[in-house]
C-alpha cells in the first residue's frame, strides 16, 4: 500500500492504471462529478465499466426500488447493491478470476439557487479486496458547505476520488483512510458527520471509534450512535423530534446521574409540546473531557460508550464546550423542544462570566444564544458539605447581576427545578467513584447502577481492579 499524499489527478490516474480493478459509478443529484475525474485523467477504459445518472425518479425507482426519500442511506445502499451485483453477474465469468470489482454511488442534493440550506448527501463504495472475494463497504454522510451548487459539485468530485482511492490503498490503516478523505479539501467546504465500514477488509474495526476519529480530526463537530451501537447520521434519529440531552463525562454513570436524568425525563415528558411524542434521550460527551494531554484515550472512550449502551442511551460525541453550541447543533435537526438536564454546580458554571471571555456580550450573550429557541433547562439540587444543606435552583449562589437573569429565566419557564427524592445520592462524586474502581475498593458498587456494575466487572472497564 502507498501512503503518499497525492492530488486528485494523481489519485485518479494511479487508480486507472491498476489493471486489477474494474467498476461502475452511479451518481444522482450533482452530475457525474466523481466519474468525470477518472475520464479526465485518461486510462478510464481499464477501470470504468459503466457510469449512470438516474435523475428521473421513476427511472431511479425502476432501477433501485421505491424510496420515501431519494437522498437517504436506504437509497444509497440499494444503489450499491444493485450496481455491484450487476457488475459481478455480468463480468464475473470473463473478468472475475483476475479482477476486483467495485461499485461507487452517491445520492446528493446540492444548494438550490436563492436558498441558504447547505447541500448534503450519501456517498459509498462496495468493493472486493481479492478476485471472487466477499465485498466490503464504506458509507458516509456529507454536508456540502460551499455557497453555490457548482462549487459543491466540485467538492463532491474530489471527495469521491479520495474515497475510491482510500478503499483500495488505505484500507489497512483506518486512521489514514479517514484523514485522506479530506485531501485537497477543507472543512469550510465539506463536513463528514457519519462513516460506517463493514466486510472482511475492516474485520475488527469498531465503527464507534471511527465516529470518534471524525470528531478528533475535525471532519465534523459531532458524531452519533444509538444505544444498539449503530452508527447513524443525526437526522436519522432526531429529525423533528423533541430531544432531552444530558452532558457529562460518564466515568462512570452513577446512581446520581440516573436519578438526575429520570427526574428530568419525567418533567420533560409532561411538557405540552412533548407529551405524546417520540422524544429522544441523548447522552453527550465532549471530546474535551476525553483528553489525556493532547490525545484522546480510545479505550477510555469505548468504556464510557459501552456503559451508556447498557443504560439504553443514544450517544453524541462532540467538540462542543459552551452549552449554546449543543443547542445550536441540535436545532439543525429538530424544530421541537430541547431539554437539558444539569445539576446546580453546572448551572453555576453556565452563569459564570469567566467562561465567556471570547464573547463580546459575555454571559448575557451566552444565555441569549442558549435559550433563543424552545429550550428548557431542568436543574437538579446539590449538597453543600460546608453549610450541610441541599442547594436548589432558586437558592444557588449566582453572582449579581446574573442572579437577576436566573430569576428571569425561571419566570419565563426556561429554568425549572427538579425534585430530590433520594438526597442520600447527592454525596456521590464521579471522580471519587472512579478512584475506588481503580483502587479495588468494592464500596464503589453501592454508588453505581447494577447494570453498570456488572458491565464494568465483566469487561474490566475504566481500570477496574478486583
Amino acid at each position: 500500500m502507498d501512503f503518499n499524499v497525492f492530488g486528485t489527478n494523481e489519485k485518479a490516474h494511479k487508480f486507472n492504471m491498476d489493471s486489477q480493478t474494474h467498476g461502475s459509478f452511479a451518481e444522482i443529484g450533482a452530475g457525474q462529478e466523481v466519474a468525470r475525474w477518472f475520464f479526465k485523467v485518461g486510462g478510464a477504459a481499464r477501470t470504468v465499466a459503466k457510469t449512470i445518472s438516474a435523475y428521473d425518479m421513476a427511472i431511479s425507482d425502476a432501477l433501485y426500488g421505491p424510496a420515501q426519500r431519494y437522498v437517504s442511506r436506504q437509497r444509497l445502499e440499494a444503489m450499491l447493491a444493485q450496481e455491484f451485483d450487476q457488475l459481478v453477474d455480468g463480468l464475473g465469468a470473463t473478468k472475475g478470476a483476475a479482477t476486483t470489482f467495485f461499485a461507487f454511488a452517491d445520492t446528493v442534493a446540492t444548494r438550490k439557487p436563492g436558498h441558504k440550506e447547505n447541500g448534503r448527501g450519501w456517498v459509498g463504495i462496495r468493493f472486493q479486496t481479492q478476485p471472487h472475494g466477499e465485498a466490503s463497504q464504506i458509507i458516509l454522510h456529507v454536508n456540502l458547505l460551499d455557497t453555490n451548487a457548482v462549487l459543491q459539485q466540485d467538492a463532491l468530485g474530489v471527495f469521491g476520488v479520495n474515497l475510491v482511492y482510500a478503499a483500495f490503498y488505505h484500507r489497512d490503516d483506518i486512521a489514514v483512510l479517514v484523514g485522506s478523505l479530506m485531501d485537497g479539501l477543507s472543512r469550510d467546504r465539506i463536513e463528514v458527520d457519519m462513516i460506517k465500514v463493514s466486510g472482511p477488509a475492516f474485520a475488527g474495526v469498531d465503527n464507534r471509534l471511527l465516529s470518534l476519529q471524525l470528531v478528533e480530526m475535525e471532519l465534523t463537530d459531532a458524531a452519533m450512535f444509538t444505544a444498539d451501537c449503530e452508527v447513524v447520521q443525526p437526522s436519522e434519529v432526531m429529525w423533528k423530534r423533541p430531544v432531552l440531552v444530558v452532558r457529562g463525562t460518564f466515568r462512570p454513570a452513577t446512581k446520581l446521574t440516573m436519578e438526575l436524568l429520570e427526574r428530568a425525563r419525567d418533567q420533560f415528558y409532561e411538557e405540552p409540546k412533548v407529551t405524546g411524542t417520540n422524544a429522544v434521550v441523548l447522552a453527550e460527551m465532549t471530546i474535551n473531557s476525553l483528553k489525556t494531554g493532547a490525545n484522546v484515550s480510545h479505550e477510555d472512550f469505548l468504556a464510557r460508550a459501552q456503559i451508556l449502551h447498557v443504560l439504553g442511551f443514544d450517544v453524541l460525541i462532540s467538540r462542543f464546550q459552551p452549552f449554546y453550541e449543543v443547542t445550536d447543533y441540535l436545532a439543525q435537526y429538530t424544530d421541537q423542544m430541547i431539554g437539558i438536564a444539569v445539576g446546580v454546580p453546572t448551572l453555576q458554571e453556565i452563569m459564570d462570566e469567566r467562561f465567556y471571555a471570547e464573547l463580546g456580550g459575555g454571559t448575557l450573550e451566552s444565555i441569549g444564544r442558549l435559550f433563543r429557541r424552545s429550550v428548557k433547562m431542568y436543574v437538579y439540587p446539590t449538597y453543600d458539605p460546608i453549610e450541610k444543606r441541599i442547594v436548589t435552583l432558586t437558592d444557588a449562589i449566582v453572582p449579581p447581576p446574573v442572579d437577576l437573569l436566573r430569576d428571569l429565566l425561571i419566570k419565563l419557564d426556561q429554568l425549572e427545578s427538579l425534585g430530590c427524592e433520594k438526597p442520600e445520592l447527592l454525596n456521590i462524586q464521579t471522580d471519587d467513584v472512579l478512584a475506588r474502581i481503580q483502587s479495588g475498593d468494592p464500596s464503589w458498587e453501592n454508588d453505581v447502577p447494577p447494570l453498570v456494575v456488572a458491565q464494568i466487572k465483566e469487561e474490566k472497564l475504566l481500570g477496574w481492579r478486583p
